[in-house]
């Protein structure tokens, strides 16, 4: 099949906030309560031939909370999780930088940390994204900045109440949510 054949748009996640519930640094199976309407929101995309990409900074690598070896088999299991759902997860990006990281090796500025584009960046080169129609979803200021940064121009930002946003003002053209599942209003059927 040829590369231009297989182009299809990605759902781009991050994921304390929007797969799971935002507690701060979670990395144990215990601390990990999934957001209500992800699997419904993630199944609809797959039926609708979108990938599935997470894209989450992890600083708490970094900052010496939990270690990327903690954050890996936490990642497979949630992979295991939405398998479970039958719901593959095209590809896990993460960036453990931090300019106040506690390792050096961490202490950097990263295009992968959002609110830069990085982590959306390297999707489009390991697959055939349709970057305009690609979908970001995000509970943070920087996740919006990131998607369109990146080029996307479907941003939502998920906001259940619990958080005060500040947005700046480079980042008014995007989609407010109260709820996960107002996600799947926003994809198309690419597959008819």
């Amino acid at each position: 099949m040829s590369k231009e054949k297989n182009i299809r748009p990605a759902l781009f996640l991050d994921r304390d906030g929007i797969i799971n519930v935002d507690k701060g640094y979670v990395y144990r199976r215990q601390d990990f309560e999934f957001i209500d309407g992800v699997f419904e929101v993630c199944r609809k995309a797959k039926e609708f031939g979108y990938w599935i990409f997470v894209v989450t900074n992890q600083a708490g690598i970094g900052r010496g909370y939990y270690t990327s070896s903690q954050f890996r088999e936490l990642t497979k299991w949630m992979e295991a999780y939405f398998k479970a759902e039958d719901i593959v997860i095209d590809r896990i990006y993460y960036c453990p930088h931090h300019i106040e990281a506690k390792y050096k090796k961490y202490r950097r500025h990263c295009s992968f940390r959002k609110p830069n584009p990085g982590m959306i960046h390297q999707a489009f080169k390991d697959f055939n994204v349709d970057i305009p129609n690609s979908v970001m979803v995000g509970n943070k200021s920087t996740y919006i900045q990131a998607g369109q940064r990146a080029g996307l121009q479907i941003n939502i930002l998920y906001d259940n109440g619990e958080a005060e946003f500040c947005l700046p003002q480079d980042i008014d053209d995007h989609i407010r949510v109260k709820r996960i599942l107002e996600v799947k209003k926003f994809l198309k059927n690419w597959v008819l």
